[in-house]
């Protein structure tokens, strides 16, 4: 692992354990690599509550109890329900912050408005909800990774 991304979630772990605040991740394209990070240092456990991975459709609805005319008209990769993974998250196990990302890493499931590398990445709080839309370039795995960083940036920059 690169020392820069080692750094990023030290960064993040430290302004966890400072804050007191708690934390639960709902993924789908990264499969809990995004909860793999945020417990790599040692006590992470008093942070870190709950991660899931919702990676098929019929997940999102039966754990996350995101409605099926959410995921049939707008797309399980679509704001609405990244948006709604990270407020389920956050209530499902009663963190002070919910984290979801939902995407295409590809290289099948890519349509002409979402093409791969299409990924949504949102943020709940009692103060806070806010999702955010990147297009990342290159594999499957690099598209994965560059997903987790970015969430783990908008993460640090909001605590």
């Amino acid at each position: 692992m690169p020392i820069i991304m080692q750094n990023l979630i030290k960064q993040v772990h430290l302004r966890l354990l400072k804050s007191g605040k708690t934390i639960a991740t709902a993924e789908s394209c990264t499969a809990g690599l995004l909860s793999s990070l945020l417990t790599l240092f040692p006590d992470s456990s008093r942070y870190f509550i709950l991660g899931i991975t919702t990676y098929s459709n019929e997940s999102k609805k039966s754990i996350l109890r995101i409605p099926a005319s959410v995921i049939r008209k707008k797309g399980a990769v679509s704001q609405e329900t990244a948006l709604l993974m990270a407020q389920r998250i956050e209530k499902l196990a009663k963190t002070d912050l919910g984290i979801s990302i939902t995407g295409i890493a590809g290289p099948t499931g890519a349509t002409p408005q979402k093409p791969v590398g299409t990924v949504f990445i949102a943020l709940s709080s009692k103060n806070i909800n806010f999702c955010k839309k990147f297009v990342f370039k290159g594999t499957r795995n690099s598209v994965r990774q560059q997903a987790t960083l970015k969430a783990l940036k908008l993460l640090k920059n909001i605590l």
